[in-house]
């Protein structure tokens, strides 16, 4: 298993993977599989224990670029087919991927018509759903208008609708039922193919011979020496390219951003549904919703739903200096916020006085799209900036970074030549120049929002 001690530390390998995320774990894999010595280092006590283990795993395919909606799904056919995707057996042991569908609400702002255009380039399957489809559809929810979304004390909070919403259905969005575990799964395969995996180990410096990576220093002082260096650190990737030296010429930057994502009791209510508690008893939601109407998404689990924020421009964004120095417990603030607005959408929701679910800390980029790329250090590559809405393709990170790799130390220059990424599954082109670490932030572009 991936989660012990290897008998002794190994002194050199072809790459190694700084972070054992969903993303490290997926990097790791698909560098293994092209043959190369993998060595992932993590300081955590094991796999996906950072913020993978914090993610509500929601598989969605509306974003607001070309690349970012190909890129989702392409990997959404990575998770229907996990077992295949990881080279191995179905079984109890592998996290599972549950297609519920999810409704998006065409609020102002959502991008809905321009959404709708880039899935019928992909040919991603769609519904529109007006207020009277949402109602019957979703029994219990109040299709109201009520956005832009407001502090809760503001005394407009609970104004009346202005008009009534419809949505965006995509039937074969969902969720990942265990993120940790999907993590461990690619772990798992990267070792079968002979990735190493080391815990509790802080990387303290970075080795270099004269223009390139040569390697890493761990705190205990061992030297790992490689000609390949993958910053899949999360939300310490951004004092990593600070201890490497690198990131001068980057256009977008990455900061560490505490998040949370609370966790109530389903309402119960009358008439057909798609989900039921563990008690048999009907609850109003069994799939997947985004409301950046009112700021929230939420996503069945059980009997319970997961509330989580679309960051909304009412909130403080809460950055952190020191992603350890992170509160792991929900604040009574924001959890009174989030469920609040949830119980608006759905009325029978009740709001409990006691705040409960988990806080954990984003990776967040300024335009919040990923960084996958290389760097002017030879040899260092990134997989950053990938917190909030990159869970999903996990999947395609790990094989755009293996590409990158490939191409770029055999000479390739993709800075002047952007690599392209063609999907397996799907035939769609993807540019990997969509995603550079010198991507032009275009007057609106830092105006994206989580949802990519």
């Amino acid at each position: 298993m991936t989660d012990r001690e290897p008998d002794a530390l190994p002194s050199g390998a072809d790459a190694v993977v700084v972070g054992a995320g969903v993303i490290g774990a997926a990097v790791a894999l698909e560098l293994a599989r092209t043959g190369r010595r993998v060595v992932v280092v993590d300081k955590s006590g094991g796999v996906g224990h950072g913020s993978t283990s914090a993610s509500s795993a929601i598989i969605r395919f509306n974003y607001s670029t070309w690349d970012g909606v190909a890129t989702a799904w392409e990997s959404q056919h990575c998770w229907a087919r996990w077992a295949e995707h990881l080279g191995t057996m179905h079984g109890p042991g592998l996290a599972a991927f549950r297609r519920t569908g999810a409704v998006l609400f065409d609020a102002p702002g959502s991008g809905t018509s321009e959404v709708i255009a880039l899935f019928e380039r992909a040919g991603v399957p769609y519904e529109r759903w007006d207020a009277a489809t949402l109602r019957s559809r979703i029994p219990g929810i109040d299709a109201g208008r009520y956005g832009p979304p407001k502090p809760l004390l503001d005394e407009a909070f609970f104004s009346g609708p202005a008009g009534e919403l419809g949505a965006l259905f995509t039937p074969d969005a969902g969720f990942v039922d265990d993120p940790q575990l999907a993590a461990q799964n690619l772990a798992d395969a990267a070792a079968r193919i002979g990735a190493r995996f080391l815990f509790h180990r802080t990387v303290v410096g970075v080795l270099r011979r004269e223009d390139r990576v040569a390697g890493i220093r761990l705190a205990d002082g061992t030297a790992i020496t490689a000609p390949v260096v993958i910053n899949a650190a999360g939300p310490w990737s951004g004092a990593f390219n600070r201890m490497a030296e690198v990131g001068a010429e980057f256009t977008v930057g990455v900061r560490p951003l505490r998040q949370e994502v609370h966790q109530v009791a389903a309402p119960a209510c009358q008439g057909d549904t798609t989900s039921s508690s563990p008690g048999g008893a009907k609850t109003t939601l069994g799939l997947i919703v985004a409301d950046v109407d009112l700021g929230t998404y939420l996503r069945p689990l059980g009997g319970h739903l997961l509330i989580g924020s679309t960051l909304p421009a009412c909130d403080p964004m809460e950055w952190l200096d020191d992603p350890d120095m992170c509160n792991p417990h929900p604040t009574a603030a924001r959890f009174d916020a989030q469920v609040t607005r949830a119980a608006r959408r759905f009325p029978l929701l009740r709001v409990p006085n006691r705040p409960t679910g988990i806080a954990s800390v984003y990776d967040a980029a300024d335009d919040w799209s990923p960084i996958y790329d290389r760097t002017d250090l030879a040899g260092f590559y990134v997989a950053m900036g990938t917190s909030g809405n990159q869970f999903k393709n996990a999947p395609l990170a790990g094989r755009f970074l293996a590409a990158l790799v490939d191409r770029v130390e055999a000479g390739h220059d993709h800075d002047h030549d952007p690599l392209r990424y063609t999907g397996e599954h799907t035939g769609i082109v993807i540019n990997l120049g969509a995603f550079s670490r010198k991507r032009p932030m275009a007057e609106g572009a830092a105006s994206r929002t989580v949802m990519g």
